[in-house]
C-alpha cells in the first residue's frame, strides 16, 4: 500500500499560531487538505468537526506562545475528543523533556522545529498509514458476529438479514431450504441452525446427495440389516437415524434420485424410517435442512424434483446471495483469510497491496467465497515477501485499482447525476429543477458552474 492511496486528500490540522509557518505547511503538504488553527479553541472546533487522521501542533500556543502547557493541555482535549487521532507534536530545537512527556501524554510522535519538509512528510505518511491500519482492523473485528454464525463474515446487508432469518427460524422444528450457488456457504449457515436449536446437544449430520452414487445413497440414508445384500454383514443405521434428536443437512438434495425422492417424504410425513432389508419402522426425531444450488421449480417443471416434496422440504426458504454480490465481503473475507493463513504457515505480517484489493473487488468469484479462500491461501503460501500482488492471486489488475476515490468526489459526481437528470426531467427549468432537488435557484446556478454545466442553464 503507498501512501498515496492512504492519504490522498485526507484531512490534516495544522496547530500553528505563526502565519507565515501555516503557510509554508500548507504548501509543503498540498497532497492532504491541510486544516490551519491559531489556538487551542480553533483547534478543537476543527478536531469536533474533521475527525483529522492526523494532527501537527506547535505546543507553544496563544495565549502562552511561550510555554507548553496550552499544548499540553490541547494535546489532552485532542485525544479524549477523538482517541484514534495521531498527534504529532513540533518542540523546539533543545526541548526533549516536553517532547517525551507529550510522548508520555498519547502524542504518536515528535519533530524538532524548523522543518523539514521531506523528513516531516515521513513521520506524517506514517502516521496515516498506521490509523488506516487501525480502522481497518476496527472495522474487521466489528464485522466478526459473535455465538453460532460468528464464522460467516459479512457487512452485506442482504446476508446481514439472511443471518437473522436464520436465528429466528433456528428456534422452531420447520424444514429449512437453502437456495445458493456453490461456495456460498450453505453448509455453515446450517450448521447454525442447529447450534442455535434446542437440538443443539444432538449430532449434526451432514450428507451431499451429489457425492454418493444412486446405488449407495439409500443405505446410507437409511442404513440396512445384516445379509441385506451383499457385504451386509452386519446392522448398520442410516444417516437419518444417526441424527436422532438432530438435525439432518441434505446437501445438493436437487441430485437427490427420483426413487429415493419418495422414500425421503414419507420419512418427513410420518418421522419413520426402515432399514433396508428390514420390515420394522423406526421412529426418528429429527429436524431437517437442506441444501442446492439448482432450480428446483424448474426442475419439477421438467419432472425431476416431486413438487409434494419440495413443499415438504421448503417450509422456510432463505436465498443466499453470490459472493459478487455482498457489497465489501469480498475484500472483508480477503483480509480475514490473509491472516488466518499467515498465521497457520508462519509467514508473518502478510498484507494486501491495493491493486489486489481492487482485483479482488471486482472479480466475479463464480467460486463464491471457497474459490476466494483457496485463492488467498496460495497466495500466502507461494508470496515471497509480505505483501500480495494482484498477480501473487492469479488476478488480473483492476482498471479501478490505480486510486481509491474520495467520499467528495464520489458525493459529488452523485450531485452532478442529479443535477443532470433532473434538468432533463423538467426540460431546463431551473425554477422547477430547484425545487426537485431541494435546494435555492442560486444553489442551483452555482452546481452548474462548479460541475462545468453552464450549457444546461436556460
Amino acid at each position: 500500500m503507498t501512501s498515496t492511496d492512504v492519504t490522498r486528500m485526507a484531512p490534516l490540522l495544522v496547530v500553528e499560531d505563526d502565519p507565515a509557518l501555516q503557510t509554508q505547511m500548507r504548501w509543503a503538504f498540498e497532497r492532504y487538505e491541510p486544516v490551519p488553527a491559531e489556538d487551542r479553541e480553533s483547534a478543537l472546533a476543527q478536531v469536533r468537526r474533521l475527525q483529522p487522521p492526523v494532527v501537527t501542533m506547535d505546543l507553544g500556543l496563544p495565549p502562552a506562545p511561550d510555554e507548553p502547557s496550552e499544548g499540553f493541555q490541547l494535546l489532552q482535549e485532542i485525544l479524549a475528543i477523538a482517541p484514534d487521532t495521531k498527534v504529532i507534536v513540533l518542540t523546539g530545537q533543545n526541548d526533549r523533556a516536553n517532547a517525551l512527556k507529550a510522548i508520555a501524554l498519547g502524542a504518536y510522535d515528535f519533530y524538532s522545529k524548523p522543518f523539514q519538509p521531506e523528513l516531516l512528510a515521513l513521520i506524517i505518511e506514517r502516521a496515516y498509514r498506521l490509523h488506516a491500519l487501525q480502522a481497518e482492523n476496527r472495522r474487521l473485528q466489528g464485522a466478526r458476529r459473535t455465538g453460532p454464525l460468528s464464522d460467516l463474515l459479512t457487512r452485506d446487508p442482504q446476508m446481514l438479514k439472511v443471518c437473522s432469518t436464520v436465528e429466528k427460524v433456528a428456534g422452531t422444528n420447520a424444514t429449512v431450504m437453502l437456495l445458493g450457488e456453490s461456495g456460498t456457504g450453505k453448509e455453515l449457515l446450517a450448521r447454525g441452525v442447529h447450534a442455535l436449536s434446542s437440538r443443539k446437544d444432538g449430532r449434526f449430520i451432514a450428507i451431499n446427495c451429489a457425492a454418493i452414487p444412486e446405488n449407495l445413497l439409500e443405505s446410507e440414508l437409511f442404513g440396512y440389516e445384516k445379509g441385506a445384500f451383499t457385504g451386509a454383514a452386519k446392522q448398520t443405521p442410516g444417516k437419518i437415524e444417526l441424527a436422532h434428536r438432530g438435525t439432518l443437512f441434505l446437501d445438493e438434495i436437487g441430485d437427490l434420485p427420483g426413487a429415493l425422492q419418495a422414500k425421503i417424504l414419507r420419512f418427513l410425513q410420518d418421522h419413520t424410517i426402515e432399514r433396508l432389508g428390514g420390515r420394522q419402522e423406526i421412529p426418528v426425531d429429527v429436524r431437517v435442512v437442506c441444501a442446492t444450488h439448482q432450480d428446483l421449480k424448474t426442475m419439477i417443471g421438467e419432472g425431476r424434483f416431486r413438487e409434494d416434496l419440495y413443499y415438504r422440504l421448503a417450509e422456510i426458504v432463505v436465498n443466499i446471495p453470490p459472493l459478487r454480490e455482498r457489497k465489501g465481503d469480498a475484500v472483508l473475507l480477503a483480509h480475514a483469510f490473509v491472516r488466518a493463513y499467515a498465521d497457520e504457515y508462519k509467514r508473518g505480517s502478510t498484507t494486501l497491496l491495493p491493486p489486489a484489493i481492487a482485483a479482488i473487488e471486482t472479480g466475479t468469484w463464480p467460486g463464491n467465497v471457497r474459490e476466494l479462500q483457496n485463492c488467498v491461501k496460495r497466495a500466502v503460501i507461494m508470496a515471497e515477501g509480505g505483501v500480495l500482488s494482484a498477480e501473487d492471486l492469479g488476478l488480473a489488475p483492476s482498471a479501478d485499482g490505480e486510486r481509491q476515490r474520495t467520499l467528495r468526489e464520489i458525493r459529488e459526481d452523485a450531485e452532478k447525476d442529479a443535477v443532470i437528470r433532473t434538468l432533463a426531467r423538467v426540460n431546463g427549468n431551473m425554477s422547477r429543477a430547484a425545487d426537485l432537488l431541494g435546494v435555492s435557484r442560486p444553489t442551483l446556478y452555482d452546481l452548474l458552474n462548479r460541475f462545468g454545466l453552464k450549457e444546461l442553464q436556460r
